[in-house]
């Protein structure tokens, strides 16, 4: 870890202030801080002080939408599932005072692991590996969808009732907040995903962006580390964790994309694969797992948007966000299709 003295977004003098004084003894040195790249949302900074490491995580820079980035949020539910099968790093520390760094923000135990994103990247463990990398991300999404949320001091985490109609609102709103150019489908899609509305079964804790790239994997066990990126994390219906995770399995994602692509590599298992074992593990019926696809190809079409719009106000950091506009017409080209399939 290279490090920087003050990442954009991260003023280490002012943390490390905020920690001397919320937990003394934690820090023996200088603060140094890496942003880590490939996140497109909330901004992750890998912080040392030479002899341990921690992990800050706060909201984007410039705009913003609104509960799209609760670090309250993420940091209670990431707490509440310590100590429970689900795979999440220890937290820290939690600040919501704006005027520490300039928002809010949490700390958390750094996790030594891998973060998949593209086919080549997962490609370099052979397909034996990779099919066992998969399977285990299914598998700890059955383990998540297992925890009693009353048990866990989660049952005012959401409201299960309404749940999907108030998320297609959710993301309907959204879009607008994002919309700076004409999107042929996407209306279309929305009100399709709306007649079409499923009944949900139990509610669950659901992560909201449960991917491949929002774990980290062990380099040498390849069992699933951590789960990250909880900002979306409610009570509501499992099914759209899966249905995001088989959007991300579907082979017909580029492999050039700036997007995670790595269903494209040998050994990934297919859609239909990761349906079983989920179905297999959780005991769940998945018949209209079509529709929560499509609502992931929805959803995704808006998060990139979103980027899209943020990008052109000049208000991201890193590399890739020239080109997430350019896959909008095809995320939502392929939801319908998906949706008219049934």
């Amino acid at each position: 870890m290279s490090g920087t003295d003050n990442p954009p977004g991260l003023d280490l003098g002012r943390l490390r202030e905020h920690l001397d004084r919320e937990r003394p003894g934690l820090v023996q040195g200088a603060l140094q801080a890496d942003l880590i790249e490939g996140g497109r949302s909330n901004l992750t900074y890998a912080v040392t002080d030479g002899t341990s490491r921690w992990v800050v995580r706060r909201p984007p820079l410039g705009h913003v939408l609104a509960t799209a980035h609760d670090m309250t949020r993420e940091h209670r539910v990431i707490s509440a599932l310590h100590d429970t099968p689900v795979p999440v790093p220890g937290t820290v520390l939690l600040c919501e005072d704006e005027t520490v760094i300039g928002s809010p923000f949490y700390v958390m135990e750094y996790v030594d692991g891998v973060p998949y994103r593209f086919a080549d990247q997962l490609a370099a463990l052979g397909p034996e590996r990779t099919r066992s990398v998969v399977l285990g991300l299914v598998d700890a999404l059955v383990a998540l969808h297992a925890v009693d949320p009353e048990q866990v001091g989660l049952a005012d985490f959401g409201r299960p009732e309404g749940f999907l109609e108030r998320q297609l609102r959710r993301w309907g709103k959204q879009l607008e907040a994002s919309r700076s150019r004409e999107l042929t489908g996407i209306d279309e899609l929305h009100e399709g995903l709306s007649k079409a509305l499923p009944a949900s079964g139990p509610a669950t804790v659901v992560h909201g962006d449960y991917r491949l790239d929002n774990v980290l994997v062990g380099k040498d066990d390849d069992r699933i580390k951590a789960i990250l990126d909880w900002e979306m994390s409610t009570l509501g219906d499992p099914l759209t964790d899966l249905g995001l995770l088989v959007m991300y399995s579907d082979r017909e994602v580029p492999a050039d994309s700036p997007v995670p692509s790595a269903s494209a590599a040998p050994g990934h298992p297919t859609a239909h694969e990761v349906i079983a074992r989920y179905a297999e593990g959780s005991g769940r019926d998945v018949s209209a797992i079509g529709w929560y696809t499509a609502f992931a190809y929805f959803k995704l079409a808006v998060i990139a948007e979103g980027i899209h719009y943020r990008y052109t106000l000049g208000q991201t950091l890193g590399a890739g966000f020239d080109r997430i506009g350019g896959l909008v017409p095809g995320l939502i080209e392929r939801g319908l299709s998906i949706l008219q399939e049934g």
